[in-house]
């Protein structure tokens, strides 16, 4: 019986598989864009920096329209094809894997960039300290000995 339903509607099937290997091919060029942020990141740039941004937040909007969709009931993404679930399992996992390791290096790139702006923060600090007439408490600050001399004749 199950035989006989496939080849029924084997349109239906075509387009079911169409719109996996579609999704398939999404997960992919984000799975691409997300891996070379990660190489940048290991690099060291600072996370402002990295041109994926852009075409990474474009590919994850399409991603979670097409997740929302399935889980709204609006398209459907059955698979009859074994090794087409598999594959398209597999790319879930791979992508679920490259964000987690972008979700480490973003972090770690956040927290450098902290820590410059801290550095950049505190030199500043110090040099208005040092040159400020002013202590911490407010009061003039004391300062070491001055000579003066005077050298205007009359």
């Amino acid at each position: 019986m199950l035989q006989a339903r496939r080849h029924l509607n084997p349109i239906a099937s075509s387009a079911d598989d169409t719109r996996v290997r579609s999704v398939i091919a999404l997960i992919d060029s984000l799975i691409a864009v997300v891996a070379e942020e990660n190489a940048e990141l290991a690099k060291g740039l600072p996370a402002s920096r990295l041109k994926q941004v852009e075409e990474k937040t474009r590919l994850a909007d399409l991603f979670e329209k097409q997740v929302a969709d399935c889980a709204g009931g609006r398209i459907s993404l059955h698979v009859r094809d074994r090794a087409l679930r598999e594959e398209l399992m597999a790319r879930i996992v791979a992508l679920r894997d490259a964000m987690d390791e972008n979700v480490l290096r973003l972090r770690a790139a956040m927290e450098a960039s902290n820590r410059r702006i801290e550095a950049v923060m505190q030199a500043i600090r110090d040099q208005i300290t040092s040159v400020s007439p002013y202590a911490a408490s407010g009061r003039q600050a004391a300062r070491g000995a001055i000579s003066c001399g005077t050298s205007v004749r009359i």
